[in-house]
């Protein structure tokens, strides 16, 4: 009796084997296949959505349990920024000291965004994530510590709030890197939609919850329960599989690593116009938003003190979440360059009214459409830059994004703050206006600069 020899292993090249010669599964294999199936659907976000959507990003169980875990910790940092500010000048009634803590709170994104994306393309994302927000923890409870003192060291709450600064330099950059591996591509326009939506979200709550905590509870309330909220999203990044990133060996070393996003954008042209953009604009057209007291009291008769400054910013931060959504729902299919620029556009319309308004009441529903065009705008970029760049330099791309983004604000209200006294605001809003429009010139991207730029549906 002969015995037929075992066939050889089929490859992917290989063409499907007809039906009728397939051997039927065992009881265990096709166990086996119901499970993998289970798991591909799982990771592919196999739900009955539209892809791109923000509905579609959400199919996916560790964007979730990430999403939510950072939403949580961000509503603990929003408290902290608004309450810190506060303590800051009810302990030395020194806008200097303010201007100083408020550096020693962002001046890191610019200091340290660059090693962080370097770190982000080299060691374990996962690793990174779950370090910085340890790290941040901490040093909240040391800033708790130190609020309990009735007079507290002045050098020690600039270290803390520095210290707490680097963390989320290390931080963001490995985020965004991490973001893109919890969705498939196609839906990566949802999901930079729903974090644009969280930053907004989480401002809105945290500026609420925090002043009431620190007039019932005191400050050290606050600092306490925003370094707790660090354990959410050490806990969502724990249940999520990251892949590892693959360092090119090829790859510069060193500082010339470092600098290699800066060769990146210097390459590629929409990464060099998304960033230039997102610089340029935040420098520019940005600076009502810190100088939103002197707004309210100069144009609009509102008191500093007053409920409804509180209610004013709200009101933008409410708008600006609603642009952010906007990206992964009713604009989801449409092309994302051309949403920027008409972003811009209507950005600078609302922006020009904001300035010459006088009235608090007609205020309200403008920097509302004001807020909705600003973070189109931003999520718009940010979607367009997560499409372009490629995972192994992506860290590095990112942290030039949080430079642009993050640290340019500050940097603009240091520069125009002198510029506001002799002048007003509403002059320099103007200027802001004239800026916004010339980017809409600037920022043009068609199919013959980027193979790789997609509408929002991959």
């Amino acid at each position: 009796m002969t015995v037929d020899p075992e066939p050889p292993s089929r490859t992917e090249d290989d063409p499907p084997a007809p039906p009728a010669a397939a051997p039927p599964l065992s009881d265990e294999e096709l166990l086996v296949v119901e499970t993998e199936e289970i798991i591909d659907a799982e990771r592919e976000g196999d739900r009955p959505f539209a892809p791109g959507t923000a509905r579609a990003a959400l199919s996916y169980s560790g964007f979730r349990r990430v999403y939510t875990g950072w939403l949580a910790s961000n509503v603990g940092s929003w408290m902290q920024n608004v309450v810190l500010t506060q303590w800051a000048y009810y302990l030395t009634k020194s806008p200097t000291f303010v201007s100083i803590v408020i550096f020693a709170q962002l001046g890191p994104l610019l200091l340290f965004s660059l090693i962080g994306g370097s770190l982000a393309d080299r060691f374990d994302r996962r690793v990174l994530m779950i370090g910085a927000s340890l790290e941040q923890l901490a040093f909240a409870l040391a800033l708790a510590w130190i609020g309990t003192s009735p007079d507290p060291s002045r050098l020690g709450i600039i270290a803390c709030v520095f210290a707490i600064g680097m963390g989320q330099a290390l931080a963001g950059p490995t985020f965004s890197s991490v973001l893109p591996n919890l969705v498939e591509r196609r839906d990566i326009p949802g999901a930079v939609s729903l974090t644009s939506a969280n930053m907004n979200l989480s401002r809105v709550i945290g500026a609420a919850i925090g002043p009431f905590v620190f007039a019932r509870l005191g400050v050290s309330w606050v600092f306490a329960i925003n370094g707790l909220t660090y354990l959410f999203i050490v806990a969502g990044i724990w249940t999520v599989r990251v892949p590892r990133v693959v360092v090119d060996p090829n790859a510069p070393s060193g500082w010339r690593r470092v600098l290699q996003g800066f060769s990146v954008a210097r390459h590629d042209l929409v990464v060099r116009r998304v960033l230039v953009t997102c610089t340029v604009f935040s420098f520019f057209c940005l600076i009502f938003i810190g100088q939103m007291p002197t707004l309210a009291v100069d144009n609009l008769g509102i008191g500093e003190t007053s409920p409804t400054y509180g209610w004013l910013y709200a009101t933008f931060g409410f708008g600006a979440l609603l642009g952010a959504l906007s990206i992964g729902t009713v604009f989801a299919g449409r092309e994302l360059t051309r949403l920027v620029r008409v972003g811009l556009i209507g950005f600078s319309i609302l922006l020009a009214v904001f300035a010459l308004q006088r009235s608090a009441s007609t205020a309200f529903p403008v920097i509302a459409l004001l807020g909705f065009f600003y973070f189109l705008v931003i999520t718009g970029l940010s979607t367009v830059l997560q499409q372009q760049v490629d995972d192994r330099t992506r860290g590095r791309v990112m942290a030039l994004w949080i430079m642009a983004f993050g640290g340019t604000v500050p940097i603009g209200n240091l520069v125009f703050g002198p510029i506001v006294e002799a002048t007003s605001i509403t002059a320099v809003m103007l200027v802001g206006v004239v800026v916004a429009v010339g980017l809409v010139l600037y920022f043009r991207i068609d199919a013959a600069d980027a193979d790789a730029v997609e509408p929002a549906v991959a």
